[in-house]
């Protein structure tokens, strides 16, 4: 038997409530794909176009005024806001570090002690070490996006390549660490604790990470070697230490950029910069932003409405209404929680959104509720590192200068995950949670 409060939504309503989706997607994937060009299409736009078109459709949410505040509700949630928040301070930091040379000071730097043929997978295992540590896979794009953008740079390779691997590094991090917001969702709505569920999760995430980590190393075997400049001064690494140090330590993201924003301006006042020029760096990395917090809004909002319209109520009946077998059973909690997190961008959210219907379904058919916790997080992170339009992406390709698209050509590590999760169902593994913890 279902929740009533999913048995309510019928099939036309939750149909309606879920077509800002498919307008978004057509408007951006599709057209893009048609024109071969992920640049030409503003994503403004096409969440613009879907959020007007939700705002209009969800016609139970009484007047258009009313409407229109369900909608300015949730692109006004606290945790978007905290967001925006990441984003401005983010957006000066890197701007200021940029232009008083603590980039490129790190990259050369970088270069000299270790071998530039294995960048990338240096790169890779730093976002990994890094988002483990912290437990936040936007602290990770924060700490290495801007370094990623001047070796690309320096290495004239691809940058929404080097994006990729700092994005697909971050999640591996988000998916098992124990500080991570979505082991905690994942855990708590199945009753298990951390460390079970860390274990079960190795066994998935780990040899996605090894594959991924063998395909970048094999991509570097004869890369040339990048000539390292020598006008850099090593002490303008200082701000991007502070910034790398202290979100190891697992500082909160927001003072991590402080920290890192109060050490750039000593270090330009030191270098000869006065301050109304450092400000204004810091500015232009703040108007830079300004697209991405407008996305961010617009995404929150129309996926607030089509919550309120009950689409994800539809979609969670829909998905679990022919669950059969154990298979069948773990396929239907790891689709229904990457589903829902195309519909919401957040992974949390996500796994909070359906982790109790998933602890019904595994207890139903003797699911380890420690391998349940497993899928859930593994497909969420999955879907929130594949959209164009997650927090994460989004922050990342706005401090590289791309097109939220551009990186996923090369997001290795989701796609091996998503494998890794196929076969954990498939094959039943790990053996020993094969019967459910009672």
């Amino acid at each position: 038997m279902l929740p009533s409060d999913l048995s309510s939504v019928s099939a036309s309503r939750g149909l309606l409530a879920l077509s800002p989706v498919a307008v978004f997607l057509c408007l951006y994937l599709v057209v893009s794909l048609v024109i071969g060009d992920f640049y030409k299409m503003p994503l403004s736009v096409a969440l613009l176009a879907a959020s007007m078109w939700s705002v209009a459709i969800y016609s139970r949410g009484g007047s258009l005024v009313q409407r229109i505040e369900t909608f300015s509700r949730s692109a006004g949630h606290t945790n978007i806001l905290y967001m925006i928040w990441i984003f401005i301070l983010a957006g000066a930091f890197a701007s200021l570090a940029k232009e008083i040379g603590a980039i490129d000071a790190t990259v050369n730097f970088t270069l000299r002690f270790f071998p530039s043929r294995f960048i990338v997978p240096g790169l890779f295992v730093a976002a990994c070490f890094i988002s483990l540590s912290i437990g936040t896979s936007v602290g990770t794009v924060v700490a290495l996006s801007p370094l990623a953008v001047e070796m690309a740079s320096a290495s004239g390779a691809s940058l929404p390549f080097y994006v990729a691997v700092v994005l697909g590094g971050a999640f591996f991090g988000d998916n098992l660490s124990f500080i991570s917001d979505t082991t905690i969702a994942a855990t708590r709505s199945q009753g298990c604790n951390m460390a079970d569920k860390f274990k079960a999760n190795l066994w998935i995430a780990l040899p996605a990470a090894l594959v991924t980590l063998g395909i970048y190393v094999f991509m570097s075997i004869g890369t040339p070697e990048v000539a390292v400049g020598d006008s850099a001064d090593p002490w303008l690494i200082l701000p991007y230490l502070v910034v790398l140090v202290a979100a190891v330590a697992g500082v909160n993201v927001t003072i991590v950029l402080t920290l890192g924003i109060v050490t750039a301006l000593v270090m330009g006042l030191m270098y000869g910069h006065d301050i109304i020029s450092l400000f204004g760096f810091m500015g232009a990395g703040i108007d830079s932003m300004g697209e991405l917090i407008i996305v961010t809004i617009l995404a929150a909002g129309m996926l607030g409405v089509i919550k309120a319209a009950g689409g994800i109520q539809y979609l969670l009946r829909v998905l679990t209404s022919h669950v059969s077998g154990v298979r069948g059973a773990q396929a239907c909690v790891a689709f229904l929680a990457g589903l829902v997190n195309l519909c919401t961008a957040n992974n949390t959210v996500a796994i909070i959104t359906v982790g109790s219907i998933s602890r019904d379904i595994g207890e139903r058919f003797g699911i380890d509720l420690r391998k349940n916790a497993s899928l859930l997080d593994s497909s969420s992170c999955i879907v929130q590192c594949l959209i164009p339009y997650g927090a994460q992406t989004l922050l990342a390709s706005s401090l590289a200068g791309i097109a939220p698209a551009a990186p996923f050509p090369y997001l290795y590590y989701p796609w091996a995950l998503a494998m890794m999760v196929a076969l954990s169902i498939i094959f039943q593994f790990p053996r020993r949670l094969n019967q459910a913890v009672r």
